[in-house]
């Protein structure tokens, strides 16, 4: 589903000395994998999440998706692809506070211009156990459910892969726990998730965990999780 061959990334400022975000990283992950990419802050694993997820572009090397080579193509072309196959999912959630879960869920679906947003949307909140949540504003939600609700939003167009950054950060354990088995009941499903995290303990929940550090990986292992067994 990924493919990443010697990407690099090198972010530069007038008066400031370069930074090598991505230094040369090669790496693969298959249909329906749960991976965490593991580092601490400033280790380069958010700037290798935005290129994942189209948002940023490498100076050099390559990137193939779902089997199609992105690079060279147009800001239009890798808007199409990233909202086809994309899903994002942040710690921040990014809901609109006053509006309903249901409403947060079918954004995605109304700037496509989709005719079945409500059949859609309810099914994505149907998936995380929030159906009977589904008009409660997202303000009057828990952390937990806001998060959720976000994970809804993020899997409604039925997105090939899901990238996450640090999406239990906010969360007590009680919860973050609920939204580690949500991933891993969606991964058992066919849908690729990159969990991007610094926490050791979170990471471990992956199948495999790939660690970074000064922008280059440092080890790619499994991780010994074992996967989900039934459905939601």
């Amino acid at each position: 589903m990924i493919e990443l061959k010697d990407l690099a990334k090198t972010y530069r400022k007038p008066k400031a000395p370069p930074v090598k975000a991505i230094d040369r990283v090669s790496l693969k992950i298959e249909p329906g994998e749960l991976v965490a990419i593991l580092g601490p802050s400033g280790s380069g694993k958010s700037t290798l999440m935005n290129v994942m997820g189209l948002l940023d572009r490498p100076d050099s090397g390559e990137y193939v998706l779902n089997g199609r080579p992105v690079q060279g193509l147009s800001d239009d072309e890798l808007a199409r692809i990233r909202n086809k196959l994309i899903g994002f999912v942040f710690q921040a959630y990014h809901l609109l506070p006053r509006t309903t879960a249901m409403e947060n869920v079918q954004l995605p679906l109304l700037y496509a211009d989709r005719k079945d947003y409500q059949e859609r949307s309810e099914a994505a909140l149907a998936a995380v156990g929030l159906s009977d949540r589904k008009h409660h504003y997202a303000e009057e939600l828990s952390g937990g459910q806001q998060q959720r609700v976000a994970i809804a939003r993020a899997i409604v167009n039925e997105p090939a892969v899901l990238l996450a950054d640090e999406p239990t950060g906010n969360l007590d354990s009680v919860a973050a726990r609920e939204i580690m088995d949500l991933f891993k009941v969606l991964s058992a499903k066919g849908t690729t998730i990159v969990l991007i995290t610094h926490d050791r303990d979170v990471a471990k929940e992956a199948r495999r965990i790939i660690r970074i550090r000064d922008g280059a990986v440092e080890a790619d292992e499994p991780s010994g999780a074992a996967p989900a067994e039934g459905g939601l």
